[in-house]
């Protein structure tokens, strides 16, 4: 019998459904009967146990964070360990059987090895965004690609790359010459980055490489021609196409700028080392030759306002659209 528990916070306030110990399936929480003429028994019965207790309040919680991380599942998604995915999930869900070890077994591969811990944490974004005229004041469209884990060698660096360009039909806030961006906008463009860079439910893979191949075109949001690192030219002009139809700019082939260097892309497992200090470090790859697969993309505002995810593959953010 599957327990309906509803949660609330410390004014007791009830909080949206959980879900079903073995599936993770929403349930419509109870509403208990109490009244003035009834009030709350502030007294824990004399048969309380503790770890019982936690258990039948953890466990929906928990699961409830399971189904929202696996929202690709169908909503009928029964156990099983047919595919990787449904296997990670069956691994996630707690049970009623569970023990202590179990349920922390579970939720360390949740938050921490899956990375659900992540969710919704302050983002380091690697500098501040140049703000010069013509740009300053327009929304920002960031997308972020990211090396297969699988696909790191042994003792290697995950390589990652984030592409952005400026929204120059929108200002970031009423009261200027360019109409406020709304929600409404963002959820169409979120809709073109789910058309440009999702295929099969999966973000489109690139091959980065040693060749830098920048755009630039300030009136249509590539003020600085910031490079994208590509194994080709070809493949860069593909990307740059595939952002441009997201923002709804013309892309225009005489603006695009490749610096082949000399020096060769280095694998990440090169053996080669360093002495600094007295000390030994591996060297650094050299713009080496990997997939990167798009992750998400959101829009950040500049100053104090917080980014607003688009779309995450990763389900790690809370997305407009999914």
């Amino acid at each position: 019998m599957p327990n309906y528990i509803p949660p609330r916070d410390e004014q007791g306030k009830q909080l949206p459904p959980t879900s079903d110990i073995p599936t993770g399936a929403t349930l419509t929480p109870s509403t208990p009967n109490i009244s003035a003429a009834t009030p709350v028994d502030d007294k824990l019965p004399d048969n309380f146990q503790p770890f019982e207790h936690l258990q039948k309040v953890y466990i929906p919680q928990h699961n409830a964070l399971v189904k929202q991380y696996f929202s690709d599942h169908p909503p009928d998604w029964k156990p099983n360990i047919a595919t990787a995915r449904s296997s990670l999930r069956v691994a996630c869900t707690m049970l009623d059987s569970d023990n202590q070890s179990i349920m922390n077994l579970r939720h360390h591969l949740l938050f921490d090895l899956l990375g659900y811990g992540k969710k919704n944490l302050a983002i380091f974004y690697g500098s501040k965004s140049d703000v010069l005229l013509p740009v300053s004041g327009h929304p920002q469209l960031y997308l972020y690609f990211s090396q297969d884990s699988q696909a790191v060698p042994a003792n290697g660096k995950q390589l990652d790359h984030e592409k952005s360009c400026r929204l120059t039909r929108y200002a970031c806030k009423s009261g200027q010459a360019l109409p406020a961006i709304t929600k409404a906008n963002l959820i169409e463009l979120a809709r073109e980055v789910k058309a440009q860079f999702v295929e099969g439910k999966k973000g489109l893979v690139y091959t980065s490489g040693k060749i830098a191949v920048s755009y630039t075109d300030p009136p249509n949001g590539f003020p600085r021609g910031g490079r994208w690192l590509v194994n080709s030219k070809s493949e860069a002009i593909t990307l740059y196409q595939k952002l441009c139809n997201v923002i709804d700019r013309p892309f225009d082939i005489n603006k695009i700028n490749v610096v082949t260097p000399e020096k060769d892309s280095t694998t990440q497992a090169s053996s080669q080392t360093d002495i600094i200090l007295g000390k030994q470090y591996k060297q650094a790859a050299y713009r080496p030759v990997a997939n990167l697969r798009f992750r998400y993309a959101y829009v950040s505002f500049g100053g104090s306002a917080s980014p607003i995810f688009l779309i995450d593959t990763t389900f790690r953010n809370t997305a407009l659209i999914t």
